[in-house]
């Protein structure tokens, strides 16, 4: 499948990275689908990415009306948890019979359980009321996994730290062109990316391992140095881990790494800030339930119990509703 257009849906530190990358390749038209001052700044200056190697820019054509921009060939998705039920609904326009989504996001995906038994209904964690299912064509759809740390210094200009990882393929496992294709276009623009037989498993591997850092990082305030230095606090993180990883095997995604061995490669890390802990220092919304809420439902579903992972969802959610970052009950 030939692509001439790509749309970013959520220009902030992530869709930043790939529109900025994609359009100064300059192999296809990046568009980006935005509001507020980062509209306004992609309005004026286009994509900016500044990297270890210098700034990387390109043109871009921005809206905070998808009817402006039309059918795309490739939607990326890149907006926080919390603001995927509301973007979904407003997505239509760009999305013609043949245009691929992929989900650049932390977490859970919507799609993750689609075909399980006993996930007829989507998770209420990540899509309460299959407002995204809906939106969404499940046959278009390709799953999507990031390792790449950035930040916004301020709304449009994207700093890079490390990472350019993008694994990519198809929702119920297997390779496909379309997927191969997308591949590509992405390493044609520099990503190290990756074309995976089971993009499912590498999703859930990456949350597993971010499934505590992010949380107890955003309550307590310490890097994640400090989190894993702390003995009862990584004791904590490593049961939490064993009762994901039990869930994870039931849903055909076994974690064969111990818990410990996974703390030895985040140590590696050092003094590092999680997004989430970056998310409750500026005073933006937790993305709790993709990560933590997901799993805690998917164990009440499959009948495993979480008393760790449930503490800790109830521990943060009542620290984000007390500090107007989560929604009150």
């Amino acid at each position: 499948m030939e692509m001439r257009k790509v749309c970013i849906v959520g220009a902030g530190a992530i869709g930043g990275l790939i529109g900025a990358r994609l359009a100064a390749a300059g192999e296809v038209e990046v568009s980006a689908l935005a509001r507020g001052a980062t509209l306004q700044a992609l309005r004026t200056h286009g994509w900016r990415l500044q990297t270890a190697l210098g700034a990387v820019t390109g043109p871009a054509r921005a809206s905070e009306a998808a009817a402006e921009l039309g059918e795309q060939d490739l939607v990326v998705i890149a907006v926080k948890g919390p603001a995927l039920t509301g973007v979904a609904r407003g997505l239509a326009p760009l999305l013609g019979p043949r245009t691929l989504v992929l989900p650049a996001m932390n977490g859970v995906p919507w799609w993750f359980c689609q075909g399980w038994p006993g996930f007829e209904e989507p998770l209420r964690s990540v899509d309460p009321g299959g407002v995204v299912a809906r939106a969404i064509p499940f046959d278009q759809v390709l799953g999507c996994v990031v390792h790449a740390s950035t930040f916004t210094s301020e709304p449009g200009l994207v700093v890079h730290r490390m990472g350019d990882g993008l694994i990519v393929g198809e929702p119920r496992g297997g390779r496909s062109e379309r997927a191969e294709g997308v591949v590509q276009l992405l390493a044609r623009a520099g990503f190290n990316a990756t074309h995976s037989a089971d993009v499912r498993f590498d999703a859930w591997f990456k949350l597993w391992g971010n499934l505590t850092m992010n949380p107890v990082s955003a309550l307590t305030g310490a890097t994640v140095d400090r989190v894993l230095a702390d003995a009862l606090v990584r004791d904590f993180c490593s049961a939490a881990m064993r009762e994901a990883a039990a869930i994870g095997e039931r849903l055909g995604c076994a974690v064969a790494q111990s818990p410990e061995d996974r703390h030895a490669v985040t140590a590696r890390l050092g003094a590092v800030k999680t997004s989430m802990l970056q998310d409750v220092e500026a005073g933006r919304a937790l993305e709790l339930d993709a990560i933590v809420g997901a799993v805690h439902e998917m164990g009440q579903r499959l009948g495993v119990p979480t008393p760790n992972v449930s503490a800790l969802l109830g521990l943060t959610r009542l620290f984000g509703r007390v500090r107007g970052l989560y929604p009150q009950a």
